[in-house]
């Protein structure tokens, strides 16, 4: 499943509210997947998911703050993070589509 994650964290680039995030990515992006509510993902107010995807004990192949929105995470069933892409790998990249099969292929039955 495929999550957006809106946050104001970088330049201002999400300062609408969640209902006004929601109607921009469906209408300019045609995002057909869930919008969460905006939230912090660096500093003294991050929120807890993004204590956990970027804390460095944790997840120390994927963990580091993050530089810039559109970051994405593959996280697997277990709740545990398998890859790491930033900004400027697009979602369709053969590199995320390859994280996914390598994940989907690890599944137990």
């Amino acid at each position: 499943m495929i999550v957006g994650i809106p946050a104001n964290n970088f330049g201002a680039q999400e300062p609408g509210t969640n209902e006004e995030i929601k109607t921009f990515c469906t209408s300019k992006y045609h995002v057909s997947f869930p919008m969460m509510a905006k939230v912090s993902v660096k500093g003294s107010d991050i929120t807890p998911l993004y204590q956990f995807l970027t804390d460095k004990t944790a997840n120390p192949s994927t963990g580091g703050e993050i530089g810039w929105n559109f970051t994405k995470f593959l996280v697997d069933g277990n709740g545990k993070v398998v890859a790491r892409f930033d900004s400027a790998v697009t979602p369709d990249s053969s590199e995320v589509s390859a994280a996914i099969e390598k994940a989907l292929a690890s599944r137990k039955p």
